[in-house]
């Protein structure tokens, strides 16, 4: 089961031991997914140049004390998803070289009096826990001073001694799994100068008004907040902002997956008192909220968005932003509005005179809006506006002349159901994606394009090179090109990429020569 670089794949064999006779050769052996039960002291001996141990999903309940002694040079361990009620620092104590360690979905209740990972002071992966896990105390991390990656499933985890985590130094991504507020803001506490990005899950959130910061000289490290598959209320949305506000090296926050039993009654008076935000980046990815058509217009927040720059809210049910709010988002470039419930008659109150000042990348793509005037129309009040998608709309009509920012570069149009181009599309583009539509031919005079998207389309020809001197890159697949020309082709001078695949073109000798 070998290969030349000594990588040995013996998974998913039904094996119930580890296979005898295994040389200094092997690095990499693998053997997940049997049913392995214990590992002897013997068993892997002679496997004195291993890298890579992979025993995830067997059965393995036991493991002599120095299974592992002869494994120096090991970076890599996974002994996920089996039995192992306990965790024996003995197991560790000889692998110096170990980088990435996986012990989740296992049995065991704590990990230990003592730290089980005094000896590793090369790992940079850690992964740990299950849903029998209850208790983590002080110590339990001596040792482990840098990590990338620390993940805790402690869904069920109920006792947390504080400091416990405070031992790591730096950690860059933490993602813990949990039920418990209390835990959850004992955990943050710790965490708060050592982590770069802490993201949490599967959380019903009920903040108490305690602060979640302690008096510390150490500067906060805590940049990203991300919470996943959390529920959240009006009134624990209300108290977060507030207690996060203390946190002022926090720039980014997340909610992927939540929901929000509520309809954004947040208490604004207390939000507004806080003072200001330092969060420049928020992202609402699939946000449920059951009765988002009640959803209030958030009047009261307007102190609180104007140092955001980029915000991202994705398949939420947002079908408008109340135009007084809108205008105080002083400081945004970046708007993602895709896959929402937006129509023209809300965005033309979302995009009202004096709203988002600054936008420069505005994303409307997969929403209700039917009419290309009127959205462009919306659209011209964002004199600084560079980058617009508004593809997967049901446009199906393209007037002649529409109203567009001054300083429009790119144009993203796909899949919007627009039988042909006319003068509507401005001339000041630089890049312009018109695929997935009905198009048959391409008449339009862009001087400054520089891309092109195509594909999908009805076109039998390229397009004339006079039209678009500046072109770079077309794509034009999936068309009806049976062939061009030498001279055609290189009557695009500035071309670089040229993508005409899944065209059906005519095996003619000149197009074969060519």
């Amino acid at each position: 089961s070998c290969d030349a670089t000594e990588v040995c794949n013996c998974s998913s064999m039904g094996l119930d031991f580890i296979p005898p006779g295994l040389t200094g050769k092997v690095t990499t052996l693998n053997l997940a997914h049997n049913r392995i039960k214990r590992i002897r002291s013997q068993d892997l001996q002679q496997a004195v140049n291993l890298r890579a141990l992979l025993l995830q999903s067997n059965e393995i309940s036991s493991i002599e004390e120095d299974s592992f002694r002869s494994l120096g040079k090991l970076e890599l361990l996974d002994l996920s998803n089996n039995n192992l009620a306990h965790l024996s620092p003995a197991w560790f104590g000889h692998l110096f070289s170990l980088q990435h360690l996986h012990l989740q979905g296992n049995s065991y209740r704590d990990l230990g009096e003592t730290s089980p990972f005094s000896s590793l002071g090369n790992l940079s992966a850690l992964y740990l826990g299950n849903p029998r896990l209850s208790t983590i105390r002080q110590g339990n991390f001596e040792g482990v001073e840098l990590l990338d990656t620390l993940w805790i499933d402690g869904v069920n985890l109920s006792q947390y001694e504080p400091g416990s985590l405070k031992s790591i130094k730096k950690i860059n991504h933490t993602i813990v799994n949990l039920r418990n507020t209390n835990i959850f803001s004992a955990i943050v506490r710790d965490l708060l100068y050592s982590v770069t990005w802490l993201e949490v899950r599967e959380i019903k959130l009920e903040i108490e008004k305690k602060s979640l910061v302690q008096s510390s000289t150490l500067p906060f490290r805590l940049q990203k907040l991300t919470f996943k598959d959390v529920s959240f209320t009006d009134q624990s949305i209300s108290r977060l902002i507030v207690l996060l506000k203390e946190i002022t090296s926090l720039q980014e926050l997340d909610a992927i997956d939540c929901a929000l039993q509520g309809k954004g009654a947040w208490d604004t008076k207390e939000i507004g008192r806080s003072g200001e935000s330092f969060v420049e980046t928020v992202s609402v990815i699939n946000m449920m909220i059951q009765d988002f058509h009640l959803f209030f217009d958030l009047e009261g927040m307007e102190s609180q968005v104007n140092k955001l720059k980029r915000l991202t809210v994705i398949s939420s049910r947002v079908f408008m932003v109340a135009c007084e709010l809108a205008k105080h988002f002083s400081s945004l470039v970046y708007l993602d509005l895709h896959d929402n419930l937006l129509v023209n008659k809300r965005l033309n109150e979302t995009i009202c005179e004096d709203a988002w000042p600054s936008l420069q990348t505005l994303n409307l793509s997969q929403n209700s809006l039917k009419s290309l005037t009127q959205t462009a129309n919306s659209i011209s009040r964002l004199p600084k506006l560079i980058n617009l998608d508004i593809s997967q709309n049901n446009f199906g009509d393209i007037p002649d002349v529409c109203k567009w920012p001054k300083i429009l570069k790119y144009l993203n149009l796909s899949s919007t159901q627009i039988p042909k181009l006319t003068t509507c599309i401005p001339s000041t583009l630089e890049a312009l994606d018109v695929s997935a539509n009905n198009l048959e031919e391409f008449g339009l005079r862009l001087p400054f394009l520089k891309e092109l998207y195509l594909a999908k389309n009805h076109l039998k020809t390229l397009p004339g090179a006079p039209l678009v001197p500046n072109l770079v890159a077309l794509s034009i697949r999936r068309n009806k090109l049976s062939s061009f020309s030498k001279e055609e082709f290189e009557s695009f001078k500035k071309m670089e990429l040229l993508d005409a695949s899944d065209n059906n073109f005519i095996c003619s000798c000149e197009f074969l020569s060519f």
